[in-house]
This record gives structure tokens, C-alpha cells and sequence, in this order.
């Protein structure tokens, strides 16, 4: 679906954004264990960046895919993407070289914190 120029330079305007934070570091991006995306949690939205097979398969389409967690909206960016896939490349680059070393972690496992919001014991 083509996008109109004022949605495209926004969403421009997101990734630079991500990169920026990413590359300093305030904004972290794990591996869900046993998937193939990143994640990471940014101003109460999901974002999602996949898959995570190696930057070297370049035929293989990336995406972004951003969702609040207060809201079935989403948004996505493909990698096929005439204006942003190369911005998109780039968040994809900077995200696996500074992430790539780290520990798969699961984001739905059970902690305390949750438990002891659930359950009154």
C-alpha cells in the first residue's frame, strides 16, 4: 500500500530515532529465546525487528514491526520498502552489532515482580 510523503518522512524520522537511541545505548534490544526476532520495549510499544538470520543473507526481507501495548494497532516497515528499507537496513545493522553477543532472554517467563502482581500469597 503506498504510503503518502508527510507518513513517509515520519516514519523516517522513527527509525533515524531508533538508531540514534540504539547506538547510544538507550534503547536495548534482546533475543526472545527460541525465536528469530529482536525486541525491545520503547515508550509502551513493542518493537520487533526480524529475523535475526544473519545480515550476510541480503535476499532475505527485514522488517519492523511496532505495536502498543495498550492497543491492537501495529505499524510495519518492510525491508522491501522503496524509501524506507534502507533506513531500515541501517537499524537492522546497528542493532545486531551491538546486540549480537548477547544472551537469548525470555520475556514471558514468570518473575516475582509478575507473580506478586497476579496472586495475593
Amino acid at each position: 500500500m503506498a504510503r503518502d510523503q508527510v507518513t513517509n518522512d515520519r516514519l523516517a524520522k522513527l527509525l533515524a530515532q531508533l538508531i540514534s537511541l540504539t547506538e547510544r545505548g538507550e534503547l536495548h534490544w534482546e533475543r526472545q529465546l527460541g525465536s528469530a526476532h529482536r525486541y525491545a520495549r520503547w515508550n509502551n510499544n513493542l518493537l520487533i525487528l526480524g529475523p535475526s538470520d544473519p545480515l550476510s543473507d541480503t535476499k532475505l526481507p527485514r522488517y519492523l514491526f511496532v505495536t502498543p501495548f495498550d492497543s491492537p494497532s501495529c505499524v510495519e516497515i518492510n525491508s522491501t520498502d522503496e524509501v524506507l528499507g534502507g533506513p531500515l537496513m541501517d537499524l537492522i545493522t546497528a542493532v545486531e552489532r551491538l546486540s549480537s553477543n548477547e544472551p537469548p532472554t525470555d520475556p514471558f517467563g514468570i518473575s516475582e515482580e509478575v507473580l506478586s502482581r497476579l496472586t495475593s500469597e
